[in-house]
């Protein structure tokens, strides 16, 4: 039987993954051998999510984190490569924009593997993201290109990409399809709301993580003054990433919101459907926030997702805490429709038959 490797490392590539798992596994034409890098090692953002969402346990775990950039990267391309020329598979799919998307792509393509780039196209156009680099050169080496939305399209189209011989479609946003096969079982599994005594209650759902918002004191400090002068009219919940966390010790930055440890992605699933708003660096939680019609405070100074800023579904804010409150206060009053085709239907299936289109091409 024909192989396909799946690179996994972070928590969107795990909820991205799962969708594709389970249409391969039912399908049965092909074996897939899943390779986890290791970029996210935290129990409640790696390991749970496997246990959730019945994700087939990697064959491989590298155990790579904790790196600077290039060490983790060309760590992760050694691994990655021994075991590409021992498994032989036809096709490489990496998703999104990680180290680990980056390394499998490489990895693969040094070797003449196929790869597949799944939510590629996506630009912030700010190149002192490390997440922007990596998802530029990913798109570049690969064979196949699934974009999320037009935008996407309209970039590789930009970029040129229209003169290499790369297959690219819109297939539509793979996570919409998993939130909604996960949201029906949700309720089921998760108690997170009763956990923190506030079903029934208000309250705004937020995540910060990204570099940009955690390597100055400044810039942290003036996002969580933000944060707390909200938490006094509504709680506001933050499951606290690993990083923000040595941060906000090693910048002596406290805090009175509701911190709690990363959740599954069951317990995020409630969080998101029940909060009145959402305030994020994080991609994909922008999405889920729209996926579950909630509005959300993008607190960085760009988005990939400018679909959801153009619709007013989202608003960047940057690191400034006027700005932040200013848009709390703008969404409590806000009634906005929610245009349910935004990101494609039946996404994974899409995926799945170019992804067996390019291995018997």
């Amino acid at each position: 039987m024909k192989k396909i490797v799946t690179i996994l490392g972070a928590r969107p590539q795990f909820i991205k993954g799962a969708v594709l798992s389970r249409i391969i596994s039912e399908k049965n034409e092909f074996e897939e051998i899943i390779i986890h890098t290791g970029q996210h090692f935290d129990k409640n953002m790696s390991n749970i999510f496997f246990e959730e969402m019945h994700i087939p346990k990697p064959k491989y775990n590298l155990d790579i984190n904790g790196l600077s950039h290039g060490a983790m990267t060309g760590r992760m391309i050694e691994s990655i490569e021994k075991i590409l020329l021992d498994e032989k598979p036809e096709i490489v799919v990496v998703f999104g924009d990680t180290n680990s998307t980056l390394a499998g792509a490489l990895a693969a393509k040094k070797i003449g593997i196929k790869v597949a780039h799944i939510e590629a196209g996506l630009r912030s156009f700010n190149m002192s993201m490390p997440e922007e680099v990596n998802r530029i050169l990913t798109d570049r080496i690969s064979n196949l290109l699934s974009c999320p939305t037009q935008k996407a399209i309209d970039n590789l189209r930009e970029e040129g990409f229209v003169n290499f011989d790369i297959e690219i479609y819109k297939h539509g946003d793979i996570m919409k399809d998993a939130m909604e096969f996960y949201k029906k079982k949700s309720k089921d599994y998760s108690n997170v709301l009763e956990k923190l005594s506030i079903k029934g209650s208000k309250f705004v759902l937020a995540t910060i993580h990204r570099q940009e918002n955690t390597e100055s004191a400044t810039v942290l400090s003036e996002i969580f003054e933000a944060l707390g002068t909200i938490n006094k009219k509504q709680p506001v919940v933050l499951p606290l990433h690993p990083r923000t966390a040595g941060r906000l010790k090693e910048y002596k930055i406290e805090t009175d919101v509701v911190v709690i440890e990363p959740q599954g992605y069951y317990d995020m699933i409630q969080l998101l459907e029940n909060c009145t708003m959402v305030i994020t660096d994080s991609g994909g939680l922008q999405k889920e926030a729209f996926f579950n019609k909630k509005q959300c405070i993008v607190v960085r100074e760009e988005t990939e997702w400018v679909e959801l800023v153009e619709k007013g579904y989202a608003k960047i804010v940057g690191a400034n805490k006027k700005n932040i409150l200013n848009t709390f206060k703008e969404f409590l009053n806000s009634n906005v429709k929610y245009d349910e085709g935004l990101y494609g239907k039946n996404v994974g299936e899409q995926i799945y038959l170019s992804i067996k289109k390019i291995i018997n091409k």
